[in-house]
């Protein structure tokens, strides 16, 4: 029994446990040229890719630690250099987002909730 009182509690920790909130992201080329260069800036960090071709997908996951404002970068085939604010985020939040670069610009859509950290 006494074993049983020790188990219940461990068993519940580890069912409960803790959460890291991510963010799964998505940058999708939908322009009929390729970009180059791409890079997403977020709190505290930043990821890319060389290249996505027309129709391509780049998918990445990542915490945010802090807040700010995200900023995506990329160069298109001309060689001229995009740099474009993008919606805040914060610490803690968590789902998914999708950017996609079109012809006229590119759309942020974000799908977030907001967790306190751990």
């Amino acid at each position: 029994m006494r074993l049983l009182r020790l188990l219940v509690p461990a068993t519940l920790l580890i069912a409960t446990g803790c959460h890291s909130a991510f963010i799964d992201a998505t940058i999708g080329n939908r322009t009929d040229k390729p970009i180059s260069l791409v890079e997403l800036d977020y709190p505290s960090a930043s990821f890319g890719t060389q290249t996505l071709a027309p129709g391509q997908d780049f998918h990445y996951r990542f915490k945010v630690l802090g807040s700010a404002n995200l900023k995506l970068i990329y160069t298109d085939t001309a060689n001229l250099e995009h740099d474009i604010p993008g919606p805040r985020l914060g610490e803690g939040d968590e789902g998914a987002m999708t950017v996609t670069i079109a012809p006229t610009g590119p759309q942020w859509v974000l799908h977030l909730s907001n967790r306190p950290t751990n």
